[in-house]
Parts: structure tokens; sequence; C-alpha cells
């Protein structure tokens, strides 16, 4: 069964880094696609930013320069490096995969990890 498992999010000042990590498990043909998104209170889910199994990565224009996607896949782990954090950055942040099973790709979700930004 694939699970993902995020962590590193936190209470931060304005202006300070974070670090969040998502773990895949379960996995046995690989992973596609992997990602971020984000989801403040009473706003929708909105990408924060994708890697692929390539390498090419896309970003949200509000984290471009402050943020950075990576991944190692020999770990199956996605992390993202979050620097000068606004509290506009306050969300629930979410691990996203696109997992591949013998026949298809399924699309996965992580629990969420809840990043706050606030003096």
């Amino acid at each position: 069964q694939v699970q993902l498992v995020e962590s590193g999010g936190g209470l931060v000042q304005p202006g300070g880094s974070l670090r969040l990590s998502c773990a895949v498990s379960g996995s046995r043909f690989g992973i596609n696609t992997m990602g971020w998104y984000r989801q403040a209170p009473e706003k929708q889910r909105d990408l924060v930013a994708t890697i692929t199994s390539g390498g090419s990565i896309n970003y949200a224009d509000s984290v471009k320069r402050r943020f950075t996607i990576s991944r190692d896949n020999a770990k199956n782990t996605v992390y993202l490096q979050m620097n000068g954090l606004k509290p506009e950055d306050t969300a629930v942040y979410y691990c996203n995969a696109d997992v591949r099973a013998a026949w298809a790709v399924y699309n996965y979700w992580g629990q969420g990890t809840q990043v706050t930004v606030s003096s």
C-alpha cells in the first residue's frame, strides 16, 4: 500500500526558513511527478511546486526565488526548502505523487503538515 508521510512543518518567524520532507513508501514501479501544494484556511488548495522524475521543475509565481523543490529518487523522497517565509505562506502543506503501478499511474496525497509564519 502506498503511503506519503510528510515532516518538517512548524512555527517560524517572518524571514525564517523551514524544510519539508515527504517520503513515499510502497512504490514498486517508481514515481513520476512529485510535488507540494498548500491550502490556507477557507481557500482552495494551490500548487506550490512540482518536480518530474527527470528533474523538470515548476513553481508558483508567489514562491519563485524563495522556495526550492528537490527529490532523492533512491529514497523516494521529495523536499521543499522554504526561505524568506512570509505570513501569507501560512497554510497546510500537502505532498503529492504520481505513483506507477503495473498498468497505470495513481495519484496520492499526504496527510498534510502545518506551516505557520508569525511573529
